[in-house]
């Protein structure tokens, strides 16, 4: 495994990796839904790693509603599997004229076909014990035969789409810093065991840090220098008690 950290704008970093290097893209792009400094779209990120995916390969984006749909051009050469829903426990909202929001959600989108696309089976372990059968799947949900499966009391169930982790409130380095709890479940999904995993706005690193401690290598960009020195601090701690090769640091 290597971790490859790069200091730079992603595009610019992005325009020099070879064709078709990485195996996933997980992400948190700047949202641009406030006035702040760093939270600035970045213009033509989505069709710059594209270049760089290999076939198969697909990528999660964390985002808004109001965000997806904002920026629905810049994903129009890519297919939208699914969603799922990060819930908080606190609340990111202090305004009274509307639902108070704890939630962010990411979007899993693909080239290609979908048949082809990398899929790492997710579970939790509590399942309950019962026998399922399954009709014939309707074509426009992919069409699948009749079947028949048991589960066991305890055992592995499919990890539903709303997944329950606390923020970083009051912890994060980076301010958008998201929880290694809601990262993992991405990685496994989307990059293969020994894969790489791109991400193009590290901040503090958590996608390289759960990349590695799954046995996946990763390609970590950030463009804030302060940033970028935190997240090798925090990396470096998680390489004195490992066997991961620290790659290039620039």
């Amino acid at each position: 495994m290597t971790i490859d950290m790069r200091l730079g704008d992603c595009l610019d970093v992005i325009a020099t990796l070879p064709d078709a290097c990485v195996d996933a893209i997980v992400t948190d792009p700047p949202y641009q839904q406030t006035s702040l400094e760093w939270d600035r779209w970045v213009d033509g990120w989505p069709g710059a790693v594209a270049r760089i995916l290999k076939p198969g390969g697909s990528m999660w984006v964390f985002g808004t509603l109001r965000m997806f749909l904002d920026r629905r051009d810049e994903f129009a050469d890519w297919r939208l599997a699914q969603d799922i829903i990060w819930e908080k426990h606190n609340g990111s909202s202090m305004r009274t004229d509307r639902f108070r929001r704890v939630h962010e959600q990411a979007a899993q989108f693909y080239r290609g076909e979908w048949s082809a696309v990398y899929k790492g089976r997710v579970v939790t372990m509590d399942a309950r014990k019962r026998t399922v059968t399954r009709t014939l799947s309707p074509a426009h949900l992919g069409k699948t035969g009749a079947s028949t499966f048991e589960s066991e009391e305890g055992g592995p169930r499919i990890m539903r789409s709303v997944i329950y982790a606390r923020s970083q409130h009051g912890a994060a380095i980076h301010k958008a810093q998201k929880p290694e709890a809601i990262i993992e479940p991405l990685i496994v999904n989307c990059c293969p065991p020994g894969g790489v995993v791109l991400d193009p706005f590290g901040g503090s690193g958590t996608t390289a840090i759960v990349a590695a401690r799954l046995g996946r290598s990763a390609i970590s960009i950030e463009k804030n220098p302060d940033h970028f020195r935190a997240a090798q601090e925090r990396l470096r701690g998680d390489l004195l008690s490992s066997s991961i090769d620290a790659g290039v640091w620039t």
